[in-house]
């Protein structure tokens, strides 16, 4: 059997590591450089998908019939319905760039397709509901939408559980708004 020994700083069977200069100066570097990757595409990530949704909320509020209903008063006013879709973009963009982020798209192609489908959905129906006004049509859409974003939690769960997390929010708003979409028709 093997004896174990306890090795100090001077035994002979320990030969100390030797680094190059350059490599240790270009480490930061690298690095600096991969973190500047990582926060450009994380800005692209959410920047877009926001950048369509505000672009969305805005086409669709200057014929939005929304405002004009009588409502009740558990329906939200138009600016928080606004701020509540812009809030839904952003936390599931970022739980698409985290899943992004971990490889999670090229392991599993159908969370992306999940995730672009959300995000057409959501536009859609900002355009359907608030813009047409056509709450059959969009009640349809929403209730797609939210099957979209339970398949986005399962998937983004298995990949990065930290962006399930993240669409969990986006998975009650979307529950909400069916609803909301729901009682419009009725009104």
């Amino acid at each position: 059997m093997a004896s174990l020994k306890h090795r100090t700083r001077g035994d002979p069977d320990i030969t100390p590591r030797t680094y190059n200069d350059r490599e240790n100066k270009a480490k930061p570097l690298r690095n600096a450089a991969i973190t500047k990757r990582g926060l450009r595409s994380l800005a692209m990530g959410i920047s877009v998908p926001l950048s369509l949704t505000l672009l969305s909320l805005h086409l669709g509020a200057d014929r939005s019939c929304y405002g004009t209903l009588s409502k009740r008063f558990w329906l939200p006013p138009p600016w928080a319905l606004h701020m509540t879709c812009l809030a839904s973009s952003f936390l599931m963009s970022l739980s698409a760039w985290l899943v992004w982020a971990v490889g999670g798209f090229h392991r599993k192609p159908t969370a992306l397709y999940l995730y672009m489908a959300q995000l057409g959905l959501s536009l859609a129906w900002n355009q359907i509901v608030l813009g047409a006004g056509a709450s059959r049509v969009g009640l349809l859409v929403c209730l797609t939408m939210f099957g979209a974003v339970v398949g986005c939690y399962r998937m983004f769960k298995e990949a990065n559980p930290i962006a399930g997390d993240l669409a969990k929010p986006c998975l009650a708003w979307t529950a909400f708004l069916a609803i909301v979409n729901l009682k419009l028709l009725f009104l």
